[in-house]
């Protein structure tokens, strides 16, 4: 705290430099937004302890961060140092940094390979200088705040030089646990590749939407570091096959079988020319899809063109013998253009729903509208809440957290979730049969038949709600269960087990009058499902304790 309490007098550093107001802070110091004094130009202060190892950091970090000439690299316009504190002043770029924009959620797959395709030309341009960074991570990756993407990689106070120490004088383990690669953390010395694994890392924690080997606790951290990432095909089988084997290629075990980062840049770039010559070409790859299909694609086309059919013969409004050709019709669009397949099938619901209650109707094309614009970056998960009925009719209302499971982020999961449950609700309440899960009769028309205004909809429909609560309840229940069940499944099989426990105690307990039987049954068919499909970590492989790693794991504490 000492370089905080220095820097909020407001006094001068090095003579020149007047602390305004901090930035950030971490283990090694603080950043404060600074005013040249002699210039008027405004800066960040990186303030550091002299004392101990944070002191000599700062100094690497200036050395080599002074050596570089890459727009990609941060450089230091001034270093100095007193009695208490060293001193670095970089130019000020306002902005956030990537680790900031993954929790923010704003970080989609395009960006995600723009920013790491930046992050290795910065890199390329070290490695050739002979400097080694060896604390890439998404903490150290800076987004300037403009329209493009402009990246900066910052704190190289952990670098090695070509001509500097090994890991053996240094004594310890540099560098933040969860990016370290395994032969570093085996005690090997650093090299070119040791960066590129950390990219990598970072490059499939922004693709997935979670990180690939923490796991809560250091040691299991590097068990699985040293089992290896799991497989990104797994987990995103739509991205391009030239991508994911880059990203496999970065995380490779063995340090000779990565590529150097120039080399990974290019790749990355050739797979952002491949999505703009795809969208320049809309219509051609259709037929070649129809040839050799993306099982994900696929799977999203039979959802839709199920739905449509299912919607379109339970409500009144469509001809009759039509409900089989808009299906396949639904399904066909949804083959070429997901998003475009799904606005359709939604659009097929709406006009059933205005000829019922035109007040419903406009409610469910502003909840539509609003749905497919928030995910269009995700177009193969937007129909899932359409399955909510579907899923009542089949008591299957508590698999639904498992259905929702491809999407990436956990507030659109625990949305889709309620939504696919209200949907089921009103179901029931317009064709007069029972609630799902309490198998009470349901109100016909739940006060909205024949309404005309969405606020009129929208009130009855919460009073349907907040007056029965064994439905309320239930339904926040699983929308949470969707939202946490990615956790549950990094957990293993004991997390399998806790959530289908957890499921059925949070539904059963309050509610007496809930069905036994389709939550139980939903339930446990889910933590089945976690226990069998492939672990998204894996720590099979026993790990091997060197005099490094139990050193690092007893005296550091790492947050990712």
């Amino acid at each position: 705290m000492g370089d905080v309490t220095s820097a909020s007098t407001g006094e001068l550093v090095l003579g020149r430099y007047r602390p305004l107001s901090p930035i950030g802070s971490g283990g090694s110091g603080s950043v404060w937004l600074a005013r040249d004094e002699r210039s008027g130009r405004e800066l960040a202060l990186k303030i550091v302890a002299r004392e101990g190892k944070a002191g000599s950091r700062a100094e690497r970090e200036a050395e080599a961060a002074s050596r570089l000439r890459h727009r990609g690299c941060l450089r230091p316009l001034d270093f100095g140092y007193d009695e208490q504190h060293v001193y670095i002043a970089y130019e000020h770029v306002p902005g956030k940094t990537l680790r900031q924009a993954l929790r923010d959620g704003t970080i989609d797959d395009r960006l995600a390979i723009e920013i790491c395709a930046q992050v290795l030309e910065a890199l390329e341009h070290a490695h050739s200088q002979g400097i080694i960074h060896r604390d890439v991570k998404p903490a150290n990756i800076l987004l300037a705040s403009e329209t493009k993407v402009d990246v900066k990689l910052v704190d190289f106070g952990l670098a090695q030089f070509a001509e500097a120490e090994t890991l053996t004088e240094l004594g310890d383990i540099p560098g933040t646990l969860a990016y370290i690669s395994p032969e570093r953390l085996a005690g090997g010395d650093s090299s070119a590749a040791t960066d590129i694994w950390s990219v990598g890392v970072a490059l499939w924690e922004a693709l997935v939407g979670w990180h690939p080997f923490w796991a809560g606790s250091m040691l299991e951290t590097a068990r699985r570091i040293e089992t290896g990432a799991p497989s990104l095909a797994a987990m995103r089988p739509d991205l391009p096959r030239p991508l994911l084997a880059a990203v496999e290629s970065a995380l490779a075990q063995d340090p000779k079988n990565r590529p150097s980062a120039g080399d990974l840049a290019r790749v990355l770039r050739r797979s952002l020319a491949h999505g703009e010559e795809r969208r320049r070409k809309p219509r051609q790859p259709l037929v070649g899809k129809l040839r050799r299909p993306d099982p994900a694609r696929v799977a999203h086309a039979l959802a839709n063109a199920v739905f449509v059919a299912w919607g379109t013969s339970l409500f009144p409004f469509y001809p009759a013998h039509t409900q089989i050709p808009l299906a396949l019709l639904a399904g066909f669009v949804s083959l070429g253009r997901p998003l475009g397949g799904s606005a359709f099938a939604y659009l097929l619901l709406f006009l059933p729903l205005g000829n019922y209650s035109l007040g419903l109707a406009l409610a469910f094309a502003l909840a539509a509208t609003c749905w497919l614009a928030f995910n269009r970056r995700e177009p193969l998960t937007v129909q899932l809440p359409l399955l909510g009925p579907i899923a009542a009719t089949l008591g299957a209302l508590f698999l639904l957290p498992l259905v929702l499971l491809p999407i990436r982020s956990g507030a659109r999961r625990a949305l889709a979730a309620f939504g696919a449950f209200s949907l089921a609700l009103i179901t029931a309440g317009m064709s007069g049969g029972r609630f799902p899960l309490t198998g009470a009769a349901a109100p016909l028309g739940l006060g909205v038949e024949g309404s005309t205004s969405i606020t009129g909809v929208s009130g009855a429909l919460m009073r349907a709600l907040l007056d029965r609560p064994a439905l309320l309840g239930p339904g926040i229940l699983l929308a949470t269960g969707a939202a946490l069940l990615p956790l549950a499944r990094r957990k293993g099989r004991w997390g399998a087990v806790a959530f289908g426990a957890t499921l059925i105690v949070g539904a059963l307990l309050p509610f007496p009058s809930v069905a036994v039987a389709p939550v139980i049954a939903g339930a446990w068919l889910t933590a089945l499902a976690l226990v069998l499909m492939p672990a998204p970590v894996s720590s099979a492989r026993p790990i091997v304790a060197t005099p490094a790693k139990t050193r690092l794991l007893e005296t550091r504490r790492i947050a990712v």
